[in-house]
């Protein structure tokens, strides 16, 4: 199917892996030009043939920075997904009373502040081009208890901020709509200092034993972790024009995980 996004242009935020990484190689596939901004770009994400950006967004001053170097390299910008975040290792196992202001802080900036800024500075040149945003969120906005109580805090902020933004530009030609993915095989789950390692050693499990019986634990109706291509082709599709009439919405793409409407 053509999405109708060839000659577009992009900035895909936590651009190094996972879902970042998927929307990356999903959007330059569609003949989209794209920056990929990543703390660290790698050599996977060179070779999507994005132009990779350096920024560390838990630095109150780089959002400006890399809008401003994405917009002068792309000559404009058409789409925004604001997919950085990340609430893995670090104790994000830990109980409420265990979790510091210190780590409060750094979660509900990187996963909610972060992506407020980079909206702030990159919304003049969206408005310009009648553009998209997509911003990545969670289940466990819909279901708190489902990860550490700060990430999934912020990522409830970051859905009613989605909502809340659609309509205040909808009306000026800018769509704002939210993807919130379940289990998703990132390194959130997979990596050996992250949640899931966190999680499975506390039920005393090995870490690959504990990620096959997820599914089932949490209610999802497929059989495995869902995949970071799946998360990218609604996120694409999103940006596209074939969703112009698509705004303000949020998209679960857990696997059938939650069971309310």
């Amino acid at each position: 199917m053509d999405l109708r996004l060839n000659g577009k242009t992009a900035l895909v935020t936590g651009a190094s892996r996972g879902i970042g990484l998927a929307t990356v190689r999903a959007l330059t596939a569609e003949g989209v030009r794209v920056v990929a901004a990543a703390r660290t770009p790698g050599p996977e994400l060179t070779a999507t043939g994005a132009v990779p950006i350096t920024a560390d967004l838990s630095d109150p001053a780089a959002a400006d920075r890399l809008v401003a170097e994405a917009v002068a390299e792309l000559g404009g910008l058409d789409i925004l997904v604001n997919n950085v975040g990340g609430g893995d290792g670090g104790g994000g196992a830990a109980g409420f009373l265990d979790v510091t202001d210190q780590q409060w802080a750094e979660l509900v900036d990187l996963n909610f502040f972060a992506s407020v800024r980079v909206t702030r500075a990159a919304l003049p040149a969206l408005l310009s081009a009648r553009g998209a945003i997509v911003n990545v969120s969670s289940v466990g906005a819909r279901v708190p208890s489902g990860g550490p109580i700060a990430y999934t805090t912020a990522k409830a902020a970051l859905t009613a901020f989605g909502k809340a933004l659609a309509e205040e530009v909808g009306g000026r030609g800018v769509r704002v709509n939210t993807v919130s993915p379940g289990a998703v095989r990132t390194a959130l789950w997979e990596s050996p200092t992250g949640y899931g390692a966190e999680l499975a050693a506390a039920a005393g499990v090995p870490q690959d034993a504990f990620l096959s019986a997820l599914p089932g634990a949490t209610g999802m109706l497929i059989d495995r972790l869902i995949d970071p291509v799946e998360v990218a082709t609604l996120i694409t599709y999103l940006a596209s024009p074939l969703a112009a009439a698509t705004t303000g919405t949020d998209h679960r793409i857990d696997g059938g995980g939650v069971k309310t409407a």
